[in-house]
């Protein structure tokens, strides 16, 4: 694997909640347009450590991050960093749809009008764009007028999507996308996911491990010891490696449904 494709460089990172330490240690590689899946129990950390590439973490009052973490060879912690740039490069999409309560086209372009000034021409096309590339145009372009909010649960997650490609996000984290879903959305879903990676870099949370075999290229497992240890990732490899023959017990036994 060529450095030059490597998107995502994590080195010794560690995360702290006030003076409670809950992730350590954690190093791994992510290359460019892969998906990545981060499974592990209920409360080890995967959302805390999704949060990490975008800094979301730095909501919340009184955390601290030490390591290094490199996205495209530059430290994302260091001082002078553009933090609303970096989320427009990492775009987000949550566990539940999350839609403005404006109409289909409005929630589209409310991103990239943020950033600058676009003719109204420009902005249908970037509308159209990525509601195609969300698979959503061919349902939704009769009806671009009206609220996001009457569309299905699967068509507001898969909005929500065109939503992070509308600003050409380069990296996109989900955090349980499909876990609000009825199975038919869901395999709209892992599809629309698996024919993104053409162009992104993608990582996702899930406790589905279907899912994350169905989906991911990697695979990391996060495991928490003990609630006096912070939690670290056990492997990470190849997804049919982990699901079919992992060095460690521990990822054995979670992945056999012997605990979590």
């Amino acid at each position: 694997m060529g450095a030059n494709n490597i998107k995502i460089k994590v080195t010794d990172y560690g995360f702290y909640y006030g003076k409670n330490k809950v992730l350590a240690d954690i190093s791994m590689e992510i290359s460019k347009n892969t998906i990545t899946a981060l499974i592990g129990p209920s409360g080890c950390g995967k959302s805390t450590f999704l949060r990490t590439f975008n800094r979301m973490n730095e909501l919340l009052t009184g955390t601290k991050v030490e390591g290094d973490i490199l996205i495209d060879g530059v430290d994302i912690y260091k001082d002078g960093i553009d933090v609303v740039e970096l989320r427009k490069k990492i775009g987000m999409v949550f566990q539940r749809p999350n839609p403005f309560p404006k109409t289909i086209y409005e929630n589209v372009v409310y991103g990239p009008r943020l950033h600058r000034k676009y003719s109204k021409s420009e902005l249908d096309h970037i509308v159209e764009t990525s509601l195609k590339k969300a698979a959503l145009w061919d349902e939704v372009k009769q009806k671009l007028n009206t609220s996001a909010l009457d569309l299905s649960g699967g068509q507001q997650q898969r909005l929500c999507i065109a939503r992070v490609l509308a600003v050409e996000s380069e990296i996109i984290l989900m955090d349980e996308p499909a876990s609000a879903l009825d199975p038919i959305s869901t395999q709209k879903i892992e599809d629309l996911i698996d024919e993104l990676k053409q162009n992104y870099t993608i990582i996702i949370v899930t406790h589905n491990m279907q899912q994350a075999a169905r989906v991911s290229q990697k695979t990391a497992f996060l495991l928490m010891e003990s609630f006096e240890t912070p939690s670290t990732v056990i492997e990470y490899d190849d997804t049919n490696k982990i699901f079919t023959n992992p060095r460690d017990k521990r990822t054995e036994d979670y992945i056999t449904g012997r605990f979590g």
